[in-house]
């Protein structure tokens, strides 16, 4: 009889403990994304300008993402415009909110990095809620991370939307090229300054640039999504680049931020 019990209470002792790994993935990952969007979701921004003669007078242009003390917001350099129609009261501009309740505010350029295609933003009024930012050091190969932004930009409105997926890679922005006549100046540039990039295996959209990536538990910021810069560069000898989305690492930002503040 005793031996009977034993058996019986190892039985349910092994039986826990697969059920505990069976479902583990289960909780640690898929139960704590959505709280993580319904709290990552309010620091998201569209970046874009403002023109009063203009119709529509909002023009979206990327994605950026609340940083800091909550008045800056971090895009991607190649989102913001290069060129202001000023002597018609065109004004750079976040906009915050969802749908119709969206509402525009004022921006202004405080940093830029060409080089990884970064710029940092203030923004005028109260104080929005801030991402904190991660240690993109400690990413791995397989991790699985999640980005919210704005894809096709003003086409689909201005309605957050999350993607998720594995970083499947971690490479150089930029690889010599099979030979000499496949090299421009944008390739050169990038070879004697290469960095390190996450490859993801979620598609990210034009309207994405500028998305945080972060980790699904925490919604701490670990990188930027960005396309435009590398697809110019690593796949620049393609004449039809892939549809491989990219995230600048985190680190960059927080330099940029350093920069700001001396």
């Amino acid at each position: 009889m005793n031996g009977l019990l034993g058996e019986w209470s190892l039985m349910r002792h092994y039986t826990a403990a697969f059920l505990m790994v069976i479902l583990w993935p289960i909780s640690s990952g898929a139960v704590d994304l959505p709280d993580t969007v319904d709290r990552v979701r309010s620091s998201i921004v569209a970046v874009g300008t403002i023109l009063p003669t203009r119709s529509p007078k909002a023009q979206f242009m990327g994605t950026g993402f609340v940083v800091g003390d909550g008045r800056y917001v971090i895009t991607n350099h190649h989102v913001v415009p290069e060129v202001m129609d000023y002597a018609r009261m065109e004004t750079l501009a976040i906009f915050v909110g969802r749908g119709k309740q969206a509402k525009g505010r004022q921006a202004e350029i405080v940093a830029m990095d060409a080089v990884h295609d970064l710029a940092l933003l203030s923004i005028k009024g109260e104080p929005l809620p801030a991402l904190e930012l991660g240690d993109a050091a400690g990413v791995r190969e397989g991790e699985l991370f999640a980005f919210t932004g704005f894809p096709i930009g003003m086409i689909l409105g201005l309605y957050p939307v999350t993607h998720r997926g594995i970083v499947s890679a971690i490479t150089p922005i930029v690889i010599p090229a099979l030979n000499a006549r496949k090299l421009d100046v944008k390739h050169i540039r990038r070879m004697r300054d290469p960095f390190d990039v996450f490859q993801l295996d979620a598609t990210a959209y034009p309207g994405n640039s500028g998305s945080p990536l972060y980790a699904v538990d925490t919604g701490r910021v670990v990188g930027v999504v960005n396309s435009v810069l590398v697809k110019n560069t690593k796949e620049s000898a393609l004449e039809n680049p892939t549809g491989i989305s990219y995230a600048i690492p985190v680190k960059y930002v927080r330099q940029l931020m350093d920069q700001r503040r001396k």
